[in-house]
């Protein structure tokens, strides 16, 4: 049997993993001396209310090499497929894989660095698990993936910039000039690190279309099979639009829609919101 397996950082609803029987290995967030498993007793919005209190980005962690060993059986015959967040962003990737070499089972246990985040991931997963379901052994499902991999466009549009300040991702003063001037950037993973790509100005409705209809020409030249809507908490009238434009376009079979976990909401706050999909 091939299991698929992902860290929290995918950013999968709880319909999509049970529905594609996909393994989520939660990674850390803290909040001063607390310590809380992404999805599981932490909510975006605790994060929200901790970081504005206290003026600062909870600090997040890997699974350890002990957690992840959890999720793997050394006495069986089962191969894993496990994807992780970009290795240049965490040390998820390397801790699992020294748990495989620790339980001496590295050659049933597949480990893809996604050089990507949240829905970024997500999409991979979901192929991973179409795939295994179509008979393709965990090696096969690996080469695929690996080939796949640079193909994922992700891309968010930051409502504010006091939360990527807050963790040191941009100069106070650049922070200081955005909220001024209501300037929100396009953050687009590139290389398994974000960049700014671009800078939006207006209200969340106007911005938020006017990133999206830029991506008009690479959404027309996407796979079909699925495109993410995934937003930090957004308004209902903007993400509705976005998911009416996405539809207008008649590309996609399927629009799904998904909440970023705190790992992702910490470090880009409330109102973000992302088009995330496979390019052809």
């Amino acid at each position: 049997m091939i299991k698929i397996l992902s860290d929290s950082t995918c950013d999968l609803s709880l319909e999509l993993i049970q529905k594609y029987d996909i393994g989520i290995i939660p990674l850390y967030v803290r909040l001063g001396d607390a310590e809380y498993l992404d999805g599981l007793n932490i909510s975006p919005e605790q994060i929200y209310k901790w970081s504005d209190e206290h003026g600062e980005t909870p600090k997040t962690a890997a699974a350890s090499i002990e957690d992840i060993s959890k999720y793997l059986d050394p006495s069986g015959t089962d191969e894993y497929v496990i994807f992780t967040i970009s290795s240049s962003m965490s040390a998820n990737f390397n801790n699992v894989r020294l748990a495989a070499e620790d339980l001496g089972m590295p050659d049933r246990v597949h480990v893809i660095d996604s050089a990507n985040l949240s829905t970024g991931i997500g999409l991979l997963v979901v192929y991973a698990a179409e795939l295994a379901k179509e008979g393709k052994t965990a090696k096969e499902i690996a080469c695929e993936i690996e080939k796949t991999k640079d193909k994922v466009r992700a891309s968010f549009v930051i409502d504010t910039l006091v939360y990527l300040h807050r963790g040191g991702r941009c100069s106070g003063l650049a922070a200081f000039f955005g909220t001024a001037l209501k300037i929100h950037p396009r953050i687009a993973v590139s290389d398994g690190a974000m960049h700014p790509e671009k800078k939006y100005r207006g209200s969340s409705r106007r911005y938020v279309l006017d990133y999206v209809r830029d991506m008009e020409a690479d959404l027309k030249n996407a796979r079909p099979e699925r495109v993410f809507i995934t937003h930090s908490g957004c308004d209902r009238e903007v993400v509705e639009s976005v998911r009416k434009y996405l539809a207008s376009l008649g590309v996609f079979k399927e629009i799904l829609e998904t909440r970023a976990g705190s790992v992702v909401s910490s470090h880009c706050g409330p109102g973000t919101l992302g088009v995330l999909f496979i390019a052809r």
